[in-house]
């Protein structure tokens, strides 16, 4: 796939996936948690939102470095040919002002029923500035910088 094709392809599994794996770590040891993901069409920052007194809010104010991965698959058969796995690593940080309100309402058009959740004193809206794209199938992997 050359770099066109490369963000078409991730583009249309950000548009269909509401739902992905943030990977943190402290000390050493990584956790995983789900989040409800967002991502502006450039696709050089991704957004969640979490309660601040979360472990992963914690692990991302003590090390900002993550790992976010998000599939299209199916739990079926054809997924061993048409399944696609996208690893995002980058940087989180969260965001305050004038921007936090610019990808707060990317993100509500979204996940519209999270508003009063992302809109809460206790949430924080985390902003993760991806340095490469990871994009595998079943036999392939491709790099994609943003």
């Amino acid at each position: 796939m050359d770099q066109l094709q490369l963000k078409d392809k991730l583009s249309s599994i950000f548009a269909t996936q509401k739902l992905a794996v943030l990977a943190t770590d402290k000390d050493g040891q990584p956790y995983n948690c789900l989040v409800a993901i967002a991502g502006t069409p450039d696709l050089k920052p991704l957004m969640f939102s979490t309660l601040r007194s979360t472990r992963k809010y914690g692990e991302l104010t003590n090390n900002p470095r993550v790992s976010i991965l998000i599939d299209n698959r199916s739990n079926t058969e054809s997924d061993f040919g048409n399944a696609v796995a996208v690893t995002a690593t980058g940087t989180a940080t969260e965001v305050q002002g004038v921007e936090r309100d610019h990808l707060i309402s990317i993100y509500l058009e979204k996940h519209p029923n999270l508003e009063d959740f992302v809109n809460s004193q206790d949430s924080a809206l985390i902003r993760v500035d991806v340095t490469e794209y990871i994009i595998s199938s079943f036999n392939n992997v491709w790099k994609l910088r943003p």
